[in-house]
């Protein structure tokens, strides 16, 4: 992993994501943006690995990056897939500082915007204002893993395929099949013959 050089170009896309949820002062910028380390990552590097303790949240800022576990059976099962402008992490690892059981791999050469533990009690002392991103932040990752659930339970196939694309068509295209069937819940052989089903209709 390494860390590269700054400049305002690395942090245009990281200070207008958190400005959506907060007003933020040039001064407040400069101060988060100090705190960050950038990271360029090449593909199919592990960033956490089950039983260390995470120690970061990382903003994305180019490529894309897949959470996963390994089940009872020995197979993978993939929680989450991140791509630019949107964060990773194990959260609860982070904030119990506890070992983690997932799996956090970059699926593309990455550069990552990375706050540690540290760093992030630094922000939230000097700017209290972040307490309020953190947290929608939390929510949302929550409403999404409450909408994914219900699709596992009232979906079918079909659906969950064409409900994944929908919501995410980006990630679509750039992921294997392989690991899109093991986001669903599915085998790759099943993923393909449901694209086919839905290719004749």
């Amino acid at each position: 992993m390494k860390t590269t050089s700054n400049s305002e170009e690395t942090f245009l896309a990281i200070n207008q994501h958190v400005s959506k949820t907060c007003p933020f002062t040039e001064a407040e910028l400069t101060l988060f943006n100090s705190l960050l380390e950038v990271r360029t990552v090449k593909k199919k590097t592990f960033l956490l690995q089950q039983g260390e303790v995470c120690d970061f949240e990382a903003y994305i800022n180019k490529g894309c990056i897949r959470s996963y576990y390994i089940n009872e059976n020995g197979f993978e099962v993939i929680l989450q897939f991140a791509v630019e402008d949107w964060w990773v992490s194990d959260i609860a690892s982070f904030h119990e500082q506890q070992p983690s059981n997932q799996f956090i791999e970059t699926l593309e050469d990455c550069e990552l915007l990375v706050l540690t533990g540290e760093a992030k009690e630094q922000l939230l002392q000097q700017i209290p204002k972040f307490e309020r991103l953190f947290r929608l932040m939390v929510q949302r990752n929550l409403a999404s893993l409450q909408h994914r659930l219900m699709n596992t339970i009232s979906m079918n196939a079909e659906e969950k395929y064409l409900d994944f694309s929908k919501r995410y068509p980006t990630i679509a295209q750039r992921v294997p099949q392989l690991h899109i069937a093991s986001f669903l819940g599915m085998s790759a052989e099943f993923l393909s013959k449901v694209r086919t089903r839905l290719a004749k209709k």
